[in-house]
C-alpha cells in the first residue's frame, strides 16, 4: 500500500507540475519575445528549457526547506503526522477552490495581460535598440528578463506535494525533484513549440482559468489519501 500511495503522489506531482506549465505566463512571453527578437525556433526553445531549468531550481530549493521542517515535524508527532500532512493538503486544496470560486480567472488574467505586456516590451525594446545597439545586447536583456520572470515566480502548488512525501525521506524527495523537473520542463517546451508551429487556435486560456479549481480539487483528494492509507 505504501508503494500505491508514493505513486498516486508521484502522479498528482505530475499532473500539478504539467497543468502549471501550461499556464500562458510559461510559454508566451518566450514565443512573443521569439519573433521581436527574431529567435529561430532551437534557440526559443533553447532559453525557454534555461528559464524553466531556474523556475525548477527553486522551487526545488523551497521543497529541500518544507522536508527538512516537514521530517523534524514528523519525527516529533509520529502516528499523528499522517492526520497533519493531510489536513494540510486539505486546507491548501480547500483555499485554491475558493480562490477559483471568488474569480481566479480575473488574477490569471492579469498575470497573462502582465506575459503580453513582457512580451510586447521585448518588441518595443527591440525596435528602439535595433539600429543603436548590437542584436547579442538586446538578446542577453531579454534572456535575463525572462530568466527573472520565471525563476523568482515558483511552483508553489508542487510544495504540498513534496510535503506528502516526506514520509519517503530524501529518496522520494528526489524523485518528485525529478518528477517536477521533466513535468516542467516537458509542458514548457512543448506548449512554446507548439505555439512556434502555428498552433494558436487550441483554448490554452482554460488551463489558466481553471488552474486553482482543478489544483484545489487534486490537493484535497490526495490530503484525503494521505490520511486514510498513510496512517
Amino acid at each position: 500500500m505504501v508503494d500505491d500511495v508514493f505513486s498516486i503522489i508521484a502522479a498528482t506531482g505530475f499532473t500539478v507540475a504539467f497543468f502549471h506549465a501550461a499556464i500562458p505566463t510559461h510559454w508566451l512571453p518566450f514565443v512573443l519575445t521569439a519573433r521581436a527578437q527574431r529567435w529561430n525556433h532551437t534557440k526559443t526553445l533553447l532559453i525557454t528549457a534555461l528559464a524553466g531549468a531556474g523556475h525548477v531550481l527553486f522551487t526545488t530549493v523551497l521543497g529541500v526547506l518544507v522536508v527538512w521542517f516537514g521530517r523534524g515535524l514528523s519525527n516529533k508527532v509520529g502516528r499523528i503526522f499522517p492526520f497533519i500532512a493531510g489536513g494540510g493538503l486539505l486546507l491548501f486544496g480547500i483555499y485554491y477552490l475558493v480562490r477559483q470560486f471568488k474569480g481566479a480567472g480575473r488574477a490569471n488574467h492579469h498575470h497573462d495581460r502582465h506575459a503580453r505586456e513582457a512580451g510586447g516590451h521585448h518588441e518595443h525594446q527591440h525596435d528602439l535598440m535595433h539600429e543603436k545597439e548590437p542584436l547579442k545586447t538586446s538578446d542577453w536583456a531579454a534572456i535575463g528578463s525572462l530568466f527573472t520572470l520565471l525563476t523568482f515566480s515558483p511552483c508553489e502548488g508542487f510544495l504540498p506535494v513534496y510535503l506528502t512525501g516526506i514520509g519517503y525521506g530524501w529518496f522520494g524527495f528526489f524523485v518528485l525533484s525529478g518528477i517536477l523537473a521533466g513535468a516542467t520542463l516537458g509542458g514548457m517546451i512543448l506548449f512554446t513549440w507548439l505555439t512556434l508551429l502555428g498552433i494558436e487556435k487550441i483554448k490554452w486560456k482554460f488551463f489558466e482559468k481553471y488552474e486553482a479549481g482543478i489544483l484545489g480539487g487534486l490537493l484535497c483528494l490526495l490530503g484525503i489519501l494521505v490520511i486514510f492509507f498513510e496512517h
